[in-house]
């Protein structure tokens, strides 16, 4: 009967080592799991499932190209499928900090569908009969095309069934709440200061239209990423390889994940560098700066609810002190902050490792992959959340409306009719009277009421292109 002390001896090129005795990786994993004991992080799901498409696609073509034999390829494909499934994740036992190409995860993989493919065969672990995990499962690829293929196929994976639906969710929840909030006319603000006149629906429809062009952005992201290293081998020449192993690994790549996946034209620079994961990542950035304006926007607007602004209520989702009773706060916009933040911060960490591309391989794509995965899901994850916990419960309030004729900005409006000297002077003696510019301009102007109600209609000012006057200045 086994012990959790039960270890097998595995053999590498470096010697013997022992491994735990049901471990499905070996040695090499093993030499990897002691050599970089630097965290408890490890690779997410979404890269260990691209790691296990390649495989599985890598088993196929090399059988249909004569180069695995069919017993050999179907016992890897059923083993890949396991990892592609996560039934197989606790055998994924290596630091994200690691050797620089991933090369130890690399080979984890391999090790692991070898020895579960031996199991399905009713061979012995760690005996590489008779599937070998360099010789079969790693057939025509390296570590040096193989990772980052599967950052950027982890990465499009992430974006296209996590990222941009809720995006989608998130813009269609500012849509709506621009046409709810369309009728309702405030004071805008430049400089955090009194602006002309707005509507609230008009700055819910530059939240949405934020929304919809980091959509737009993120298509450009992945198309990108869907130019992908593998088929360069060791350092871009292909040596090792079958010359129609990478265009057909592709094909079905695509085929499994549903959107193009192909290789790239020069491979050259495809494994030299990380530039498609570090413009990908500029694109998370920009976007999580994009939320950020609209999160904070919205707490500002929420800001109160009486001392503030008030000119919106947000959803009260639970206790905001305690110490203050009755004190709500802005946690959902507060949270998505954050995560904005984190996202920017990634996008530095990005920046660097695509940095350390030296001649022929970057050596830091490991890390690289953590940030880039852990941005787009967190923008995911907090987009969705502030959809439904927040926007969709945001309701306009009074105080918006109730400042227009209060609004110095109004005054705007007068210069096409008496000039932007005498409009400022209004505006001056209003501010220092505390009265309105239209009770000001009654006073100081020969307009009559009639004009002054049709210059001075803060609806009117609000809509594109209108021009209000009818005398140059």
């Amino acid at each position: 009967m086994q012990t959790e002390n039960d270890t097998r001896i595995e053999r590498d090129s470096m010697g013997e080592l022992p491994v735990p005795a049901s471990a499905l990786y070996g040695a090499q994993t093993m030499r990897a799991v002691l050599n970089f004991p630097i965290s408890s992080t490890r690779f997410p799901r979404s890269f260990i499932r691209a790691l296990g498409q390649i495989k599985l696609a890598a088993a196929q073509t090399n059988e249909e190209l004569g180069l695995l034999d069919p017993s050999i390829s179907g016992a890897i494909q059923q083993a890949a499928q396991e990892v592609v499934d996560g039934a197989l994740d606790d055998q994924f036992v290596i630091d994200i900090y690691q050797t620089g190409s991933g090369t130890s995860t690399n080979m984890n993989a391999n090790e692991v569908i070898s020895n579960r493919a031996i199991q399905l065969l009713g061979g012995e672990l760690g005996s590489k009969k008779p599937v070998h995990p360099n010789d079969h499962v790693n057939l025509g690829q390296s570590s040096n095309d193989v990772i980052p293929t599967a950052i950027h196929i982890s990465l499009l994976s992430t974006i296209a069934e996590q990222l941009e639906p809720a995006l989608e969710g998130l813009r269609g929840a500012l849509d709506e709440k621009a046409r709810e909030f369309m009728p309702v006319v405030k004071t805008g603000r430049t400089h955090l200061q009194d602006a002309t006149p707005i509507r609230l629906g008009q700055e819910f429809e530059g939240y949405a239209g934020q929304v919809e062009r980091s959509l737009r952005r993120l298509g450009y992201a992945r198309q990108e990423l869907s130019e992908v290293a593998l088929g360069g081998t060791a350092v871009g020449t292909g040596v090792n390889t079958h010359p129609r192993f990478a265009s057909e690994v592709c094909k079905r790549l695509s085929e499994l994940n549903g959107y193009e996946i192909r290789e790239t034209d020069n491979h050259f620079q495809a494994q030299s560098t990380l530039d498609g994961a570090v413009l990908a990542s500029g694109v998370l950035k920009t976007i999580a700066v994009s939320l950020l304006k609209i999160a904070n926007d919205i707490r500002w607007l929420g800001s109160g609810p009486r001392a503030g602004l008030g000119e919106i209520a947000l959803p009260e989702v639970q206790p905001g002190s305690s110490i203050m009773p009755g004190k709500v706060n802005p946690v959902i916009a507060e949270a998505l902050c954050m995560v904005c933040a984190q996202v920017i911060g990634n996008d530095v960490t990005v920046t660097i490792a695509g940095q350390s591309g030296n001649f022929e391989l970057n050596v830091m794509m490991p890390v690289a992959a953590l940030n880039l995965l852990e941005s787009a899901s967190l923008l995911a994850t907090a987009s969705t959340n502030f959809t439904e916990r927040c926007v969709r419960g945001i309701l306009a309030t009074s105080k918006g409306p109730d400042m227009v004729e209060q609004g110095l900005a109004i005054c705007t409006a007068l210069a096409p009719e008496i000039g932007y000297d005498a409009a400022a002077a209004i505006s001056k003696v209003a501010f220092e009277s505390g009265r309105t510019v239209r009770e000001v301009a009654r006073e100081q102007t020969q307009l009559s009421e009639e004009d002054l109600d049709r210059i001075l209609d803060p609806a009117a000012m609000t809509e594109p292109g209108n021009v209000v006057g009818s005398a140059g200045a």
